[in-house]
C-alpha cells in the first residue's frame, strides 16, 4: 500500500472477505488501498443511480494513482468505460458507441478477480456481454457491491463535485 492510496475513513466490506481486502491489515481498514475502495463505492451507487458523468469521473480521479499493467489500473479503466458505455447508451441513445466501450471494458475486466474491492465483476462481464447483443440488457440493470445494489446518496454526489 502506498500512502498516498491509503484512507483509514472507508470501512470494511460489508460481506464476504473481497479481493482487495484483508482483516490482518491494519491501516485502510483492512483495504489494500482504501481510496480505490472509496471511489468503488460512490462510483457503483452513482452508477446505479444513473448517474453515469459522476461514476466516469469516480473511477477516472483513483485510476490515476495506478501505473500501467496493474490490476487497479485494469479495473478503474474498465469501470470507467463502463460507466461511460451506460452515458452513450442512456443519454445518447448511442448503442454503437456504447457496444465499443463496453467492448474495450471486457477486455480492460478479462484478468480482474470476479469479486474486486467487493464489485460483482463477473456480473459486470455478463452484462456487457448480453448488452453487446441486446444494448436494453443493460436497462435497470446495477452494479452489484458487497451482495447488494446500491443506489447514490447526497454524500456521493458531493464527493463527486470534489472530483471537478
Amino acid at each position: 500500500m502506498d500512502d498516498h492510496t491509503r484512507d483509514d475513513t472507508v470501512a470494511p466490506p460489508i460481506a464476504d472477505a473481497p479481493t482487495g481486502w484483508r482483516a490482518a491489515r491494519g491501516p485502510s481498514n483492512g483495504w489494500e488501498h482504501g481510496t480505490l475502495r472509496r471511489a468503488v463505492i460512490h462510483g457503483v451507487r452513482l452508477y446505479n443511480a444513473g448517474a453515469y458523468h459522476e461514476s466516469h469521473d469516480c473511477f477516472e480521479a483513483e485510476w490515476y494513482n495506478y501505473g500501467r499493467g496493474t490490476t487497479e489500473s485494469a479495473f478503474l479503466h474498465g469501470m470507467v468505460q463502463v460507466a461511460a458505455g451506460g452515458y452513450k447508451h442512456v443519454d445518447f441513445e448511442d448503442d454503437a458507441g456504447m457496444r465499443s466501450l463496453f467492448e474495450t471494458a471486457l477486455e480492460y475486466l478479462r484478468d480482474v478477480p470476479k469479486d474486486y474491492y467487493g464489485v460483482d465483476v463477473s456480473d459486470v462481464r455478463r452484462a456487457l456481454a448480453d448488452a453487446l447483443e441486446d444494448p436494453t440488457a443493460i436497462d435497470g440493470w446495477a452494479i452489484g457491491l458487497d451482495g447488494a445494489r446500491p443506489e447514490a446518496t447526497p454524500a456521493d454526489y458531493r464527493y463527486a463535485e470534489t472530483l471537478e
